[in-house]
């Protein structure tokens, strides 16, 4: 399948993304009673708008987010007597932290169900033998081992040598270990087995200093279909073990050693790494790439990934962030009153202008030093 066609279906899923995170703040602002001004998908000059009873919903020429305008969340807007009671500040503490969160929220509810509906439709990895997804068909040049032994898609690997192989990190690490030695590889095809003989050379594998040994495959572990209930309590794991792990991995996005290597990747000649921070253009290439491999369980990954990554950051208590506008929140409750929010413009100024700074700066850098490929 086209690169394009990848490209595009990447970008409509962020524009869906943004639009459900909206709509999250926009639900619960109208459930309580709040007026929402203004509800667009986008930034700039506006494309296209309609007005629905109080509302105004549009899309704007930027797609790089977007906003629901609700009354009384600017403090610097004075509202009217009449509207004072359907301002967001005339609600109740709780109610104002759920319209808040709500946005953040609907980023792990959007993971969860991908890979719920994923793991329900396509299959989740069943933890058994390897599977051959693709054959390459040069490595060094040259006819890849893979290839010239005849192994094809679909091919289950069974036994490496005579001895049953288990996992994909298994067969990884055998290949590795016997560079120049033949392996005799039984495989299990359309239901029969058959045994190939195949022998790794090295070949460079991006994120990896040295040469490794390899034969010229793709793999992936066998899948099986989960009952629909099955599948979201799986999904429900997977989708806290990854906010696990991107929390602890913050640091290797936004602390000293990485703000360090950003300097290196733009004035040195440092490459970059696999996994090195990218941007929406970054993203987006890779998912051309998944989608002209074949590789959907990449997309699906990368689309889980982006999601709890967005619904983290927007929870870090730093304004104008959600997580800022909670941390307020937090503030007036223990406080009895709200801050003066002309005090709270300095660290908001700064806050955002380094997202926007440390966003453009990744951008540029997926586009002079893109990310190496995973699929070459």
């Amino acid at each position: 399948m086209s690169q394009w066609v990848g490209v595009v279906l990447f970008v409509v899923a962020i524009l869906v993304v943004v639009l459900v995170h909206e709509s999250g703040h926009f639900a619960f602002a109208k459930a309580f009673g709040i007026k929402v001004e203004e509800f667009f998908v986008g930034f700039g000059p506006r494309l296209w708008s309609v007005r629905r009873g109080e509302t105004e919903y549009g899309v704007k020429a930027l797609p790089f987010g977007g906003y629901v305008r609700i009354a009384g969340m600017n403090p610097f807007q004075e509202p009217t007597p009449e509207e004072l009671p359907r301002t967001f500040g005339a609600k109740p503490a709780w109610q104002r932290a759920t319209v808040i969160a709500a946005g953040p929220v609907t980023h792990f509810v959007m993971a969860l169900l991908i890979l719920a509906a994923f793991h329900a439709a396509i299959g989740a990895p069943s933890g058994r033998r390897p599977v051959i997804e693709g054959v390459e068909a040069t490595l060094n040049g040259r006819p890849s081992p893979a290839a010239e032994a005849g192994f094809a898609a679909g091919d289950r690997i069974v036994a490496l040598d005579g001895t049953p192989v288990g996992s994909t990190d298994r067969f990884i690490a055998y290949t590795r270990s016997h560079v120049g030695r033949p392996i005799r590889i039984t495989v299990v095809r359309a239901g029969r087995e058959l045994t190939l003989t195949a022998t790794p050379v090295l070949s460079k594998v991006p994120g990896e200093k040295e040469p490794v040994g390899r034969l010229g495959v793709t793999l992936g572990e066998g899948r099986e279909r989960l009952s629909p209930l099955t599948a979201v309590g799986r999904a429900g794991v997977e989708t806290a073990d990854t906010a696990t792990a991107v929390v602890s991995h913050l640091g290797d996005v936004f602390g000293p050693g990485a703000l360090k290597r950003m300097g290196q990747l733009l004035v040195g000649s440092t490459e970059r790494r696999v996994n090195d921070p990218t941007s929406i253009i970054g993203a987006t290439q890779l998912a051309g790439e998944a989608v002209k491999a074949g590789a959907w369980d990449f997309l699906i990954g990368l689309l889980v990934v982006f999601n709890i990554f967005v619904g983290i950051l927007n929870l870090v208590p730093l304004p104008p962030l959600d997580g800022g506008h909670l941390a307020v929140l937090a503030y007036e409750k223990v406080r009895r009153h709200r801050p003066d929010p002309r005090k709270l413009i300095p660290l908001t100024t700064v806050v955002a202008g380094f997202i926007i700074v440390y966003a453009l700066m990744v951008s540029y850098l997926d586009i002079v030093k893109p990310l190496p490929s995973p699929f070459r």
